[in-house]
């Protein structure tokens, strides 16, 4: 049973392993210039003179780097939607199943063998794309130190193996009772993109209480917001240490009232450059108050989303066996 299903899995294997190893060439290369200007650029700098030259090492890998997350970000949904889905129900469409449960394989058997072999196939696949990006992109990350970004978090360390081993379970279960392939490949992929946009700005951020703080904008720290409002309302806002800033207030002065409507406020948005603005803004004495999840929590999210989307893919596998065991011809 196990050759039988290697014998079906196996061009998409090689596919899947072909691609793969591109892929490590590639990170292999491209990581060993980015830890290689990263060590230069601290050899070579004094003092605060690192913090911009580190920027620009960052600016230089950035666009390959975030390229390469989003990329990561997809393995998982091309995996249920491939590999997952397809693995039994075109077994249902095309009738071939019932060969094998009539040579003494029972259902159990045949449903354990296909979600252990490609199943782990599947795991390892995310997972070996994830540890290469992760050293590669590993120096950026630290320049950054913004790895609680979305895109950071889902595409580094453990996570991808969990969003692996869920989304092959989900595509097979959806196969499983849909029975023809394509409109199991379609609920596949809209429900794990549902999954991968409710669980980082609804679940995740409740791992765990949020600590509630108070941050005084200075001048950097205004000069590196995306957004500032028209009337006090900001975004992008980076905490040093590298904490994940859940919520914020609008901007707020000493007393803790909303400066948004006040005319030196105005004044400093409407009439400044986009240089001389910081420096205005902050000389007002402004401060905001946000929730934020500590940076030491970061392991603390990464295995427990993990295992959440691990527990998740077990709960369908099990569904899966309920299923095949019962008026399944």
């Amino acid at each position: 049973m196990i050759w039988l299903t290697w014998r079906q899995f196996r061009a998409q294997a090689f596919v899947g392993l072909g691609v793969l190893l591109l892929l490590a060439i590639y990170l292999v290369v491209l990581g060993n210039q980015i830890h290689s200007s990263y060590d230069d650029t601290l050899a070579h700098c004094a003092g605060g003179a690192c913090t911009s030259q580190l920027s620009t090492v960052a600016d230089q890998y950035g666009s390959q780097v975030d390229l390469l997350s989003y990329l990561l970000l997809a393995v998982p949904a091309a995996i249920g939607l491939f590999w997952g889905a397809p693995l039994v129900a075109r077994e249902l469409e095309a009738g071939t199943h019932r060969f094998v449960w009539n040579q003494s394989v029972t259902r159990g058997k045949w449903l354990t063998v296909k979600l252990a072999v490609v199943g782990a196939f599947s795991v390892a696949v995310a997972g070996v794309f994830s540890i290469a990006l992760t050293w590669a992109s590993g120096p950026v990350n630290t320049i950054l130190n913004n790895r609680f970004e979305p895109v950071l978090f889902g595409s580094r360390n453990i996570a991808p193996l969990g969003y692996a081993a869920f989304a092959f379970a989900l595509g097979l279960t959806f196969g499983l009772f849909i029975r023809h392939t394509v409109p199991a490949m379609g609920a596949t992929l809209v429900v794990f993109v549902a999954l991968q946009i409710v669980v980082p700005t609804l679940v995740r951020p409740h791992y765990q209480t949020p600590v509630k703080t108070t941050v005084p904008l200075t001048a950097p720290l205004i000069s590196g917001l995306t957004k500032i409002g028209t009337y006090g309302e900001i975004g992008g806002l980076r905490v040093p240490g590298g904490p994940w800033v859940v919520k914020t207030t609008d901007i707020l002065d000493s007393s803790g009232k909303e400066v948004g409507h006040s005319d030196w406020y105005q004044d400093c948005t409407n009439n400044k450059s986009l240089t001389e603005m910081p420096e205005c803004l902050a000389k007002g004495n402004i401060h905001v108050d946000i929730s934020e999840q500590p940076a030491d929590r970061y392991w603390t999210f990464q295995l427990l989303e993990t295992a959440i989307f691990t527990v998740l893919g077990a709960g369908l596998a099990a569904l899966s066996f309920w299923r095949i065991r019962g008026r399944l011809n």
